[in-house]
């Protein structure tokens, strides 16, 4: 996945002072999804012998070390050459995958959640397999668009991938996840991003760890209006046939969500 060209200078810069600092590197590197996945699969790899796979960038920067981290960074650098178009048509993509990350961590504060590291990977890399459809289908966004136009009750945003390109970007995003080496969980809920409806109809106290996760992203979606960012759309269709259900689940009114949507606005949190 092709790293964001701005990131890639301030980090460039970074790396050529007389000492580095670390903490600025995992900064801009957790803002940018290819850049954060491909340290994730280094260091969740066997080489390192971590017991539990971790999210946190910072810790992936730590782990590593300066020196493997900068050569990490000019790898990626290279595959990173990209016409202005599609630089142009990615900033949806960049824009977007940042803001519901930035989100996703305040939401998580907020509430409590207790995988706020995990809630910020996985607003990161959520829609992950975006950037590989385009690559793959260069009128890919025609196709989000009408997906996003045709979200609701009865249809899931992937259904009309599915019927269009026989694929959709939840599933190819599970798979850079996988190859990227994240917590299983935070796969599982990219692959089921768009499957919330079913996920929360089911009140059986099944899969909280997915629910945890999915619950907090979904609110992140919504207060970041990726249905417009993304979708080209108006109107909330998905938020309008779920909401109800995850704000049940987080134990929040719409009153205090709205309450939370504003502060969180006012903070520039997204």
């Amino acid at each position: 996945m092709p790293p964001q060209p701005q990131i890639m200078v301030d980090l460039q810069m970074e790396q050529y002072m007389p000492d580095p600092d670390l903490g600025v590197i995992a900064r801009l590197i957790s803002q940018d999804p290819g850049l954060s996945g491909a340290l994730l699969k280094i260091v969740n790899s066997a080489h390192y012998g971590l017991s539990n796979k971790i999210a946190s960038i910072e810790r992936a920067v730590n782990l590593l070390g300066s020196r493997s981290v900068i050569n990490i960074i000019n790898a990626q650098s290279i595959k990173g050459e990209m016409s202005d178009e599609t630089i142009v048509t990615l900033n949806r993509f960049w824009d977007t995958a940042q803001d519901v990350a930035n989100t996703s961590l305040t939401l998580a504060k907020r509430i409590g959640s207790q995988t706020v590291d995990e809630s910020y990977a996985l607003g990161l890399f959520h829609d992950c397999g975006i950037p590989l459809m385009l690559k793959r289908f260069p009128d890919y966004m025609d196709t989000l668009e009408e997906a996003y136009a045709n979200a609701g009750p009865e249809t899931r945003v992937v259904d009309t991938e599915n019927t269009v390109l026989n694929t959709n970007h939840s599933v190819v995003g599970y798979y850079t996840a996988k190859s990227w080496r994240l917590p299983d969980h935070v796969s599982n809920a990219i692959a089921n991003h768009h499957n919330a409806l079913a996920i929360f109809k089911d009140d059986t106290g099944s899969n909280p760890p997915l629910k945890n996760l999915l619950s907090v992203l979904k609110m992140a979606e919504h207060i970041c209006e990726s249905y417009r960012v993304l979708g080209n759309q108006t109107e909330d269709r998905e938020w309008a046939a779920i909401g109800h259900l995850i704000l049940d689940y987080v134990g929040l009114s719409e009153y205090d969500f709205e309450n939370l949507k504003e502060s969180i606005r006012e903070l520039g949190a997204h």
